[in-house]
């Protein structure tokens, strides 16, 4: 073979090595044919008006950009992020999302989807992110969802849930945030969740449990945020051991039905909103240690203390069965409002007297509508008009300007891999 032929012969194998080489990475780069059938019989599953997933039925889902599709590649391309929130989606979340072995976040939120929560998601070891919230599932909580072992986030709120809070929930030892407030989940709250050491927010407010409140949740080391309101806790007490919850920036347990003594809740350091409302609670709070915004309840007077409040911008005792006089020094000292602004809503009380100073400073607010005192013509700018009567006797404002103490981390996808698609 002459030199010539040698070059060009070794030219030509080169070329076929480097075609081959890429035919074969093309024919590899496709998505595992196993996903694919799933996030087909997923689509079957939900009714899709808009067809907003109209590309779902041309080529490969992480090659073609499916809506809604993330993937990663590892040999074969897998589905690792589900992205379907807000796409006015209804129908039911198919059995086959169990088969979506390397999905890391399912997000359907606020859609209109319904039926149950199928149990094969507890299949999907790898999910971070179970994000349901804003929907109209029914049914019970499966139990297979406490056995992923890298869940992170369970926003299931908003939705018709029933039945009780499964005990295999306490093997959710990565889950930071349990949103499942406005549901109808019913029983006791599994004392065994507290050794989920993770635990940050735990929000089951607008449900419907019963029972008592776990004394065990004062061991809950990272919890900043604990609302329960609108349950019905038969009569019991708030536990004595609430008052070690350190890390507590939130306590909400407004219509608990809860009795008895108020704990020592002022030595929580950072305890920062605080809603014991419409209970038959009695006592009184050391509120010197209490910052930013109080929402309370008590029967009797109002203690003095509330004039020690030197971080105070709301406080709410309205509609309860307080009487006697109200001391002005809880607005006058000025050292208690340190951030410029205070609120403060008596209305809709039995309340008959003001003592001290009634010359309110330029930048507070004093409701007291629904009181006796209000008869007293020279109280206008505490009892305002008839039409003002009408606007604030609606009940009080649940209002905090501190956003951290209601609403989650804000949760952004953050697509990793090359392959994803939006």
């Amino acid at each position: 073979m002459s030199k010539s032929t040698a070059w060009k012969f070794g030219i030509f194998v080169v070329a076929w090595l480097c075609w081959t080489s890429l035919s074969f990475g093309a024919q590899g780069a496709i998505t595992d044919p196993v996903e694919v059938t799933a996030l087909l019989a997923i689509k079957r599953s939900l009714i899709d008006p808009n067809k907003i997933l109209g590309n779902w039925n041309r080529g490969d889902p992480c090659t073609s950009s499916w809506i809604g599709v993330v993937c990663l590649e590892d040999g074969y391309l897998h589905v690792q992020q589900l992205l379907l929130l807000k796409m006015g989606l209804s129908g039911s979340l198919s059995p086959e999302l169990g088969k979506l072995l390397y999905l890391e976040i399912m997000d359907f939120m606020w859609n209109s989807i319904s039926g149950s929560i199928p149990m094969e998601i507890g299949n999907i070891t790898n999910l971070k992110l179970l994000l349901l919230n804003g929907n109209k599932l029914t049914g019970t909580l499966p139990e297979e969802l406490g056995y992923l072992p890298n869940l992170e986030r369970i926003h299931i709120h908003q939705n018709n849930i029933s039945g009780p809070i499964p005990v295999s929930f306490v093997n959710l030892n990565k889950t930071k945030y349990f949103y499942m407030n406005n549901n109808s989940i019913s029983g006791q709250i599994p004392p065994e969740l507290s050794r989920l050491s993770s635990l940050v927010h735990f929000l089951l407010d607008n449900n419907n449990l019963s029972g008592y409140l776990p004394p065990q949740f004062s061991e809950l080391p990272s919890l900043v945020i604990l609302q329960l309101d609108n349950n019905d806790f038969g009569g019991t007490t708030i536990p004595a051991s609430y008052s070690r919850m350190s890390k507590l920036r939130k306590l909400s347990l407004r219509n608990c039905n809860l009795q008895g003594k108020i704990p020592a809740l002022s030595l929580i350091p950072n305890l920062g909103y605080l809603d014991l409302s419409l209970n038959l609670l009695n006592g009184t709070i050391d509120g010197q240690r209490l910052s930013e915004a109080i929402t309370s309840i008590f029967t009797g007077t109002i203690p003095v203390s509330f004039s020690n409040l030197p971080r105070l911008q709301i406080l709410s005792i309205a509609n309860n069965s307080l009487n006697g006089s109200i001391p002005s020094t809880i607005w006058q000292d000025r050292a208690l409002n340190g951030n410029g602004r205070l609120t403060v809503e008596l209305q809709n009380n039995k309340l008959s007297n003001i003592t001290g100073d009634t010359n309110l400073p330029p930048y507070d607010t004093v409701w007291l509508q629904g009181n006796p005192l209000c008869s007293n013509t020279n109280l206008v700018s505490f009892c305002g008009s008839e039409s003002d009567a009408e606007n604030k006797n609606q009940g009080p404002t649940n209002n905090t300007s501190d956003c951290q103490l209601q609403c989650p981390p804000p949760y952004e996808p953050s697509p990793r891999s090359p392959k994803a698609v939006h």
